[in-house]
């Protein structure tokens, strides 16, 4: 996912200030909105029918805010241009910010949150929280809704089912995550060619290739360092492909011993391996995304590990004929899952606050961002999809885009995602810490592991932490 600058993107809720907030179940953000008021008002609720399934008001007005990040905003001014065809009377109110939580908190503590928020970036609201405490709308209607573009379909049957999975609490649909984010090793393709370089499929390969590499005066990998997430995705995709998604169910689930499982710890164990002979970028731990993600633009790295938002966040620095392309992740012996799968999340959270003043405007405009020329307008500008099937049909596409969805195609059921890092905010940080260790080859395997499971644990029997058991 796209990253503030200088701040990291897909860091999910590092900062202390946003764990303080989530440690005792969001204590500030969760008295002042269980005694707050505001709501949407009954003037901004009209009639509805089969046109107007959530009764918009003509003319209300409508607030949206978006997390200026990798992916900008130029998508969400094309989806407010389609709110407005339809409802030429209504005044948008557009803004677009990095400091999600310092902006938005005091609106939602007063009962006066925007109709619209794209909750995202490292500075987000803890979206566990809000979903907790009663403070999103359901989106069960919007899901229900006719699909605009898509005849005989609802909104529901054009989704790629992690997009329900992931914004749901409680069995209710709370979230919209709304881009669909592939994870893996991504490379130039160019470069490639030109050295006689395929991806790898195992790890005995992997590692023969990055030895070619390093012998060619390159380095084989690089990482954000400053931002552990991105190297966790290598260990995490190492783990899962070995042993199925039952390793992340577990985690997620905080069950004993989940983060000491084998998988995990073969994973690690690969990791290490690749610091301790000399693979990794010199001093990649220490730096950030942009300075990482530079460098291998420069092609001083072969492979970096990132998500699908990479190639529209590098646009202006990548040379003249860089082709971004995502390879899955190589498999370790002994691997459940195949090679041609991986980590697919939805994300970039919106939602539709339970007291903005224009509920029904908020769910409208969910439904023209999930429309068949919503989403594929989104495609277009970001080079990124989103969760809606088949609005990328007839496009032009970057490399990214079409390897990404490529990947999504090729793994199907078998790919795979994780939430404990949404489900439990305090815990995420404290894994970051241990992973940061692991990749600079200050502590080894086993140390991940035993630090990641104290963390769990400690998460676990956290009175005041709610708990989510996933089993599928």
């Amino acid at each position: 996912m796209p990253h503030p600058v200088p701040q990291s993107r897909r860091i999910f809720l590092q900062r202390a200030g946003v764990a303080a907030v989530a440690v005792a179940g969001g204590s500030s953000l969760l008295t002042a909105c269980a005694s707050s008021g505001g709501g949407s008002s009954s003037e901004n609720q009209g009639e509805k029918s089969a046109d107007n399934p959530f009764g918009v008001v003509a003319s209300a007005p409508l607030s949206v805010v978006i997390f200026d990040g990798g992916y900008g905003d130029d998508y969400a001014k094309f989806h407010e241009s389609l709110y407005s065809d339809r409802f030429a009377e209504a005044d948008i109110s557009h803004k677009a910010i990095t400091d999600i939580r310092q902006q938005m908190q005091p609106l939602f503590n007063a009962g006066t949150p925007p109709d619209v928020l794209d909750n995202a970036g490292a500075e987000a609201m803890p979206i566990s929280t809000l979903a907790d405490t009663g403070q999103l709308a359901d989106l069960s209607d919007l899901y229900a809704a006719d699909a605009i573009g898509f005849d005989g379909m609802t909104v529901e049957e054009t989704l790629n089912p992690v997009a329900i999975e992931s914004g749901q609490y409680d069995d209710t649909p709370l979230v919209l995550n709304y881009a669909l984010q592939v994870y893996g090793l991504w490379y130039d393709a160019a470069l490639f060619d030109e050295k006689g370089w395929e991806p790898a499929e195992t790890w005995d390969d992997f590692l023969a290739l990055c030895e070619e590499i390093k012998g060619a005066g390159m380095a084989p990998l690089a990482h954000q360092g400053k931002y552990p997430y991105y190297i966790e995705q290598l260990l995490w995709d190492l783990a899962v492909k070995h042993g199925g998604p039952e390793v992340a169910y577990a985690i997620d689930s905080l069950e004993p011993g989940a983060w000491e499982n084998e998988s995990m710890k073969a994973a690690a164990g690969a990791i290490e391996e690749l610091k301790a002979k000399g693979y990794m970028l010199e001093g990649t731990e220490g730096l950030d995304h942009i300075q990482s993600q530079t460098r291998w633009n420069e092609h001083k790295a072969a492979f970096i590990t990132c998500g699908s938002w990479l190639e529209n966040e590098q646009k202006e620095v990548a040379p003249g004929g860089f082709e971004t392309t995502v390879s899955p992740t190589p498999l370790l012996p002994g691997a459940a899952l195949p090679f041609d799968c991986g980590r697919v999340e939805a994300a970039e959270a919106f939602i539709v606050p339970a007291k903005a003043e224009n509920v029904p405007g908020g769910l409208e405009y969910m439904r023209m961002m999930l429309s068949k020329e919503g989403a594929a307008e989104f495609t277009k500008l970001t080079a990124a999809p989103t969760v809606v099937n088949g609005a990328t049909e007839g496009l032009d596409l970057t490399p990214g885009a079409a390897s990404s969805i490529a990947l999504i195609e090729s793994g199907g059921d078998d790919n795979w995602n994780y939430y404990y890092n949404k489900w439990y905010t305090p815990m995420e940080p404290k894994i970051g810490s241990a992973v940061a260790e692991l990749a600079a080859g200050r502590i080894d395997a086993d140390e991940f592991c035993s630090r990641a499971q104290a963390a769990a644990d400690e998460t676990a029997e956290d009175p005041n932490t709610v708990k989510r058991t996933r089993s599928a």
